[in-house]
């Protein structure tokens, strides 16, 4: 909660948005409530529909069309929107940072950073060259009228962020469109770092279906448990330092995130779940898929909840095996490995191995393997199963209910990058 502040600094620091009216916010709740319906049946819960009132995100998109969606969703992940509700007095407002996903009341305003007037609102395709935009379409791997899946690079961050100049989800609405006039939307996310498949859905109905598994995928974890059919299935590939005890297993540590370095960092670590109430519970199975003389292992990871790093925290912290490359998690065993020469690289980047742009956006895809001084991070998304999203939408629309579990799955796979490659081939 912010204390108060006089109406001039209020104007002067703040764009304000106008303040949600009782009109707009049923207008928002009809459409929200088809689409919340036509899901229901896809996922069977029909019964458990209700009005679902205006969240912040969707006003900022409503009253700001013209703002990228990708600055959109930074300038809430970065915590720099605010609400100011009707109750504060008009000469000493009171307001307080507002999520993506709270609910909005008739009469409250949101505000954003004065700094977005200064944010183009002409199409960022008008930046990209044939030559990038042909690199972008040569990593699409699969597509259909309902989504698109890439083979996602390494060393291109996912969404916008600080020092961020160009992130895949632009990129892709840039180039990805097709016949398409609106542009995929992103439904789950991948480290900078991590390579492998992204799914993305080209409607906003894929889109929203394909949230809903994702989340529910965590929310429903404990349940799959020993379950060899899921609804969602997830396997990476990650080269590990060491080997664990036991050939395969699961691990259950709950995570939560720390603050270090003044503030100005964090990272996520193991937690007691009983005693810190905003850990998060984190499942994923695991196996060996091959060792190596060198004392490197290949593992198969199967992450049953989706938190952020949670295979390369359960690998470091759980297991003792962290991931070749993670230096942020992994920094004391590469330096005890002794086999890298650690002298110059940076725990959070690893800006030094892309120094010759070899692909557009700067990227170059063999350099960091283990046979280099700087292995690049080892981790990538190998395989997904979900269900068809395009045969699963067409049996909502005509009106039956539709058991996802029930729904033709649809098998990915994604061809490891070259320097992991390069890995496997040193290691087997």
């Amino acid at each position: 909660m912010f204390g108060a502040l006089r109406s001039g600094e209020l104007l002067n620091k703040w764009l304000t948005l106008p303040p949600v009216t009782s009109t707009a916010t049923m207008e928002v709740k009809a459409k929200v409530k088809a689409k919340a319906m036509a899901l229901a049946l896809a996922l069977g819960k029909e019964n458990q529909i209700s009005s679902t009132p205006t969240t912040a995100l969707k006003w900022v998109v409503r009253c700001c069309p013209n703002l990228p969606r990708a600055l959109v969703h930074k300038l809430f992940r970065l915590r720099q929107v605010r609400i100011l509700s009707p109750s504060s007095h008009s000469h000493h407002p009171t307001f307080k940072r507002v999520a993506a996903k709270d609910t909005l009341n008739t009469g409250d305003r949101i505000l954003l950073p004065q700094s977005v007037k200064q944010t183009p609102t002409h199409k960022h395709h008008s930046h990209l060259t044939s030559q990038q935009i042909n690199f972008i379409r040569t990593l699409v791997i699969y597509k259909d009228p309902a989504i698109l899946v890439l083979n996602k690079p390494p060393g291109m961050p996912v969404q916008g962020g600080i020092n961020i100049k160009r992130s895949l989800d632009v990129v892709a609405a840039s180039s990805l469109n097709y016949e398409y006039s609106e542009p995929p939307r992103l439904v789950h996310r991948l480290d900078r770092d991590c390579s492998g498949i992204l799914v993305m859905g080209r409607t906003q109905a894929s889109a929203t279906l394909l949230h809903s598994i994702f989340r529910e995928k965590t929310s429903r974890a404990l349940n799959d448990i020993g379950k060899e059919k899921r609804i969602l299935q997830r396997k990476y590939w990650a080269l590990v330092l060491g080997c664990p005890r036991r050939p395969k297993g699961l691990v259950t540590a709950s995570l939560g995130k720390v603050v270090v370095d003044n503030g100005r960092s964090d990272r996520i670590t193991i937690v007691d779940n009983s005693t810190i109430m905003s850990s998060q519970h984190a499942i994923t199975e695991y196996r060996v898929i091959a060792s190596s003389s060198q004392g490197y292992t290949w593992l198969e990871l199967s992450p049953l909840t989706g938190r952020k790093h949670q295979l390369r925290v359960h690998c470091a912290e759980v297991l003792g095996t962290p991931i070749v490359g993670d230096y942020k998690y992994g920094w004391q065993a590469h330096r005890k490995w002794g086999h890298f020469d650690l002298s110059n690289v940076d725990d959070s980047r690893e800006e030094e191995l892309l120094k010759e742009e070899t692909l557009p956006f700067g990227l170059n895809l063999k350099k960091g393997s283990i046979s280099e001084n700087h292995p690049r991070l080892h981790l990538h998304c190998k395989q997904i199963v979900l269900p068809n999203i395009s045969q699963a939408l067409q049996n909502v629309q005509s009106a039956s209910n539709c058991d996802l579990s029930l729904v033709e799955g649809l098998e990915l796979a994604a061809d490891l990058p070259p320097y992991m490659q390069r890995s496997w081939d040193v290691t087997n």
